[in-house]
Order: C-alpha cells, then structure tokens, then sequence
C-alpha cells in the first residue's frame, strides 16, 4: 500500500510522466505535487481540472447515466496527454490523480493501466 508520496512517486515513473497531483474535487487544492510540466503550474492546473471533472460528473447526471461513475478523462494537446482519474480505493474519495504525460514518450494504454494500479494501492 503506498501513501500520497509513493503514488506520486509511481505516477512519476510512468513512461512520459512530466507531472503529477493528487486533488481534493471539493476544494480544487492539490495535497500533492511532482514534477515539472514545461510552462505548467501543476497547482493552477489541478484547480482547473477540478472544473473539469465536475462538469463531466454534472452531465453524466443530466443524461440520465445513473450506476456510471467517471473511469477517467482525457485532455489530449499537441504535445501532452492530461489524464484525470478520480480515486476508488477507501479514503480516496473526492480526490483525483492529474497526470502530465509527453506525448511522444507516453503509451496511453499503459499509462492509464498503470494509475488504476496506483489507485487501487493508494492509502490516503
């Protein structure tokens, strides 16, 4: 079982990781930072993630997608993939891993396999 600094630890370690932050969806603050994104604050950026998942949640509501939850979310830029995945694991509620990867060094499948093994081994 890892605490917040060995998953982000793990997330760092992701091939084509630049960044990382564990996110509190209440507050939009993150409890917790690695990395450096080229030109990104990684904290700025877990706030505006946070209205991104609130929106996502608000319009599976909306839809009707009632037994749905959120797996994970995407942003895909030019150079970066943004990956956004709200924890399950007891304790992790209300609280999301933001992942920065290079795109050119990133395998997507894989890094999205590895953050559901990251948060199904979060203790928080």
């Amino acid at each position: 079982m890892a605490g917040i600094e060995g998953a982000l630890k793990d997330a760092m370690a992701i091939d084509g990781a630049v960044g990382v932050a564990l996110v509190d969806s209440t507050s939009g603050m993150a409890l917790g930072t690695l990395g450096e994104a080229s030109g990104l604050d990684l904290g700025v950026a877990a706030a505006g993630a946070t209205d991104v998942v609130r929106a996502q949640q608000r319009a599976a509501e909306a839809l009707g997608l009632l037994g749905e939850t959120l797996e994970d979310s995407l942003t895909t830029l030019t150079r970066q993939y943004h990956l956004v995945r709200p924890l399950t694991s007891p304790g992790g509620k209300g609280l999301f891993l933001y992942l920065v990867l290079e795109r050119t060094r990133a395998n997507l499948a894989m890094a999205r396999h590895q953050v559901r093994r990251i948060d199904e081994e979060l203790v928080v």
